[in-house]
């Protein structure tokens, strides 16, 4: 079944499997709903003693399995086969049909509500009111949340950002919390505040994340400084932030280890969450989380493929890895890059090279040429030793399992594109060899002689997922 955006079905097949009693806190978004999904799971488990929470998050990254989390395990091949079995017989029972998506869904919520878990942190599919996971009932939610609203999917969503934020929001409950993050579209607050009034919502502001010095006494000493350099790679050090959260009298301190301003952002509406939740009287388990804990939380979040870093030992690579796939992400990504090379200190001629092996998503009417047109070429940094040059690696992505209507443009389209922002610049693509074509992509991206290199693996998660399973399988050999 292809995309059909309702929830009929759904409803029809929810009310026969299962009464849903878990507390959720539902997360919308064009951008960065994953990364709030994976903050506010990871303070709620650092809980002292620990909560019970289960997590769903799509599209998934390796493996299906690995979209739906309970206390840092991927649920079992056997009992998510168990699962489907199940809701797939009520289905065909009672002849009600539902997508691949509203499967996996319902197999997360019920896995969820067998477990008895604490917590649900729960991501929208697409869009939020129509989307199959607005199927649980108000009861349930303990917050709603709102990330970056931008263009995308506007095939399914509307042409403009106030018709696409009218979707996400609808996911406001009466009577409940709905956060709204920092926004690059000043209509997206106004539009909020409408459909979270006409919802019976409460509006509430994501707090701001102040980043402060590095305090040993708190922070521990300091790591080396991020260097490019083949000789002494080294990682960007996480960030000291402060959190003021309206339910402690005092700022709340950590380290913060996402990459990228944005990722303050989006840390914002976490905590503006966890505050809400420690604030509410109803549910005395959230009286477990107090400021070491969600220090810790915040430091131990854990949300591969956005901004992420990696070592490859053979050949010698330093890997940033994201699933840019949409012009504000492109963009968002673009400018971590230019900072990342703006901290290369030298004082003698530096070219840095930047390596992109890119795949992308078929997603009219979004074009390659306004994605990448986002992303290309890299700002030149303000140090005038430094120079930025960019190549380009065109690939395919594995189509995701049960998603049919999930397509790669091809690398021609994407040829075309680069060429089109700058006619100079080399762009491979893969030929017929037995490797698949991220394998021959990672052998061709060390061809420089050049020392600083960073090679950016970005355009889809479906691409960032072949990545991880290619890491996965070099770690087994």
């Amino acid at each position: 079944m292809s995309i059909d955006l309702s929830l009929e079905r759904i409803r029809q097949i929810f009310r026969l499997l299962l009464h849903y009693t878990r507390p959720t806190i539902h997360i919308a978004g064009t951008n960065g709903k994953g990364s709030v999904c994976a903050l506010v799971y990871s303070i709620l488990r650092t809980a002292t003693p620990p909560l019970s929470v289960g997590r769903f998050n799509s599209p998934h990254l390796v493996s299906v399995y690995d979209s739906i989390v309970i206390d840092d395990k991927p649920v079992s091949q056997e009992d998510f086969e168990s699962v489907r079995s199940h809701i797939q017989s009520v289905g065909t029972k009672h002849e009600i049909e539902v997508s691949n998506f509203e499967l996996l869904t319902l197999i997360a919520l019920v896995i969820f509500e067998r477990a008895k878990v604490d917590f649900v942190v729960l991501e929208v599919g697409m869009g939020g009111r129509l989307d199959a996971t607005n199927v649980i009932p108000d009861s349930s939610v303990v917050a709603s949340a709102l990330t970056s609203v931008d263009l995308d999917h506007q095939a399914f969503l509307g042409n403009t950002v106030s018709a696409i934020t009218k979707e996400k929001a609808s996911i406001a409950r009466r009577g409940k919390p709905f956060v709204l993050g920092a926004q690059k579209h000043a209509e997206v607050e106004r539009v909020c505040k409408e459909v979270v009034a006409e919802n019976g919502g409460e509006l509430c502001i994501a707090a701001r994340v102040a980043e402060r010095q590095w305090e040993e006494l708190f922070d521990g000493p300091r790591p080396p400084c991020f260097s490019l350099s083949s000789s002494d790679l080294c990682l960007p050090t996480p960030r000291p932030v402060s959190l003021n959260l309206s339910c402690f009298p005092n700022p709340v301190r950590a380290l913060f280890p996402l990459n990228g301003d944005h990722q303050l952002d989006n840390l914002g509406v976490a905590a503006t969450i966890i505050s809400l939740l420690i604030s509410c009287p109803y549910n005395p388990l959230t009286k477990r989380l107090q400021p070491a804990a969600i220090s810790r939380g915040v430091a131990n979040v854990n949300w591969p493929g956005r901004l992420s870093f990696h070592v490859l030992a053979t050949p010698n690579l330093f890997v940033l890895v994201d699933g840019a796939h949409n012009p504000a992400s492109a963009e968002t990504l673009s400018r971590y890059i230019h900072w990342l090379c703006g901290m290369v200190k030298t004082d003698a001629h530096t070219t840095i090279w930047i390596t992109y092996i890119l795949a992308l998503s078929h997603s009219p009417p979004k074009s390659p040429l306004q994605t990448l047109s986002s992303m290309l070429p890299p700002a030149q940094v303000d140090d005038p030793h430094v120079e930025i040059k960019f190549r380009v690696a065109a690939l395919t992505f594995t189509p995701p399992e049960g998603m049919p209507w999930v397509k790669s443009v091809p690398p021609s389209e994407i040829h075309d594109a680069v060429k089109a922002i700058d006619p100079a610049t080399d762009v491979w693509m893969p030929g017929d060899g037995e490797d698949s074509a991220l394998t021959q992509a990672l052998q061709w991206a060390p061809g420089l002689r050049d020392e600083r290199q960073l090679v950016v693996v970005a355009g889809s998660l479906y691409l960032v997922a072949d990545f991880y399973r290619e890491l996965h399988s070099r770690i087994k050999k």
